[in-house]
């Protein structure tokens, strides 16, 4: 039984087990290019549906066996870690900072620029993410920067939505009348003393999108409308896969087991941050 003085350690504890999951998948997309054992997209017929080393008939130079094509699995695993990775970082770039100045903006101003903004807003957030970033992408066309864009362009609302709500409550502080009381514009208010008060929020909500993006990218891949073969990626891994499950389950399974646990690291990570940099959580 948990009492009340335990739980805030258990907050406190570092998750060491995600913090290396999240750390380890960055390092291997920063250095994927010099770690695959193989090329990823090279074709060899002969090497087709090498089982993983610890199945009969597995070897260690295909340490997680080979597709149909006998393609590495483990160099692609690798190589799609940077392309997952890297639509999720750009994705948040361009809906972070787009979504952030929207959201401070509607905050600050309100009135109809705020209605305006936010039942922009309310208009992304009420439809499927999934569903809005599939038709833009077969629209525009598939490939890793529309996808990047894409999923920044759905990301925008969540941001907004919750940059907004934080600065109507900061801008109602004393330090806030006290900078207009001296003659501060709206603009020097907002950059030096409201948006140094949210970045905990966007960092909380940039772990947590990490997961999000990942998927929607996988998912988007999956269907075709996402980075087009011969890239590696994990969505495009799974759907390869599909015909050859019974066979040839390592094709699917093990890139799904790479979206499960980074998406998962990322989630507890976003977590933990939400506890620590929460003033109100961590007063618990």
């Amino acid at each position: 039984m948990v009492t009340a003085l335990q739980v805030p350690a258990a907050r406190r504890r570092l998750p060491w087990i995600a913090l290396s999951i999240a750390a380890l998948s960055i390092a291997v997309a920063v250095l994927a290019d010099w770690i695959v054992p193989h090329d990823p997209e090279a074709i060899n017929p002969i090497n087709s549906l090498i089982p993983p080393w610890f199945e009969e008939g597995g070897t260690a130079e295909f340490p997680l066996g080979t597709d149909r094509l006998g393609r590495d699995i483990l160099s692609r695993i690798l190589l799609g870690t940077r392309m997952s990775l890297g639509v999720a970082a750009i994705a948040l770039l361009i809906g972070g900072l787009f979504g952030t100045v929207l959201g401070m903006t509607a905050g600050y101003r309100g009135g109809v620029v705020d209605a305006l903004i936010m039942r922009v807003a309310d208009t992304f957030l009420a439809f499927p993410s999934v569903l809005i970033s599939l038709v833009l992408a077969v629209t525009v066309g598939p490939s890793f920067w529309v996808v990047a864009l894409v999923l920044g362009l759905v990301l925008w609302a969540r941001f907004a939505r919750l940059i907004r709500g934080e600065i109507l409550s900061w801008k109602e502080r004393d330090f806030v009348a006290l900078a207009r009381v001296a003659g501060a514009g709206g603009g020097y208010i907002t950059v030096h003393h409201l948006l140094p008060n949210v970045l905990n929020s966007l960092v909380v909500l940039c772990t947590l999108q990490v997961g999000w993006a990942i998927v929607v990218e996988a998912s988007l891949t999956f269907l075709g409308a996402g980075i087009p073969p011969p890239t590696p990626t994990w969505g495009g891994m799974v759907a390869e896969g599909l015909d050859f499950v019974e066979a040839a389950w390592w094709i699917s399974v093990l890139p799904g087991v790479a979206i499960v646990l980074v998406v998962f690291s990322f989630n507890l990570l976003g977590d933990w941050l939400r506890d620590r940099l929460d003033p109100q959580l961590r007063s618990v």
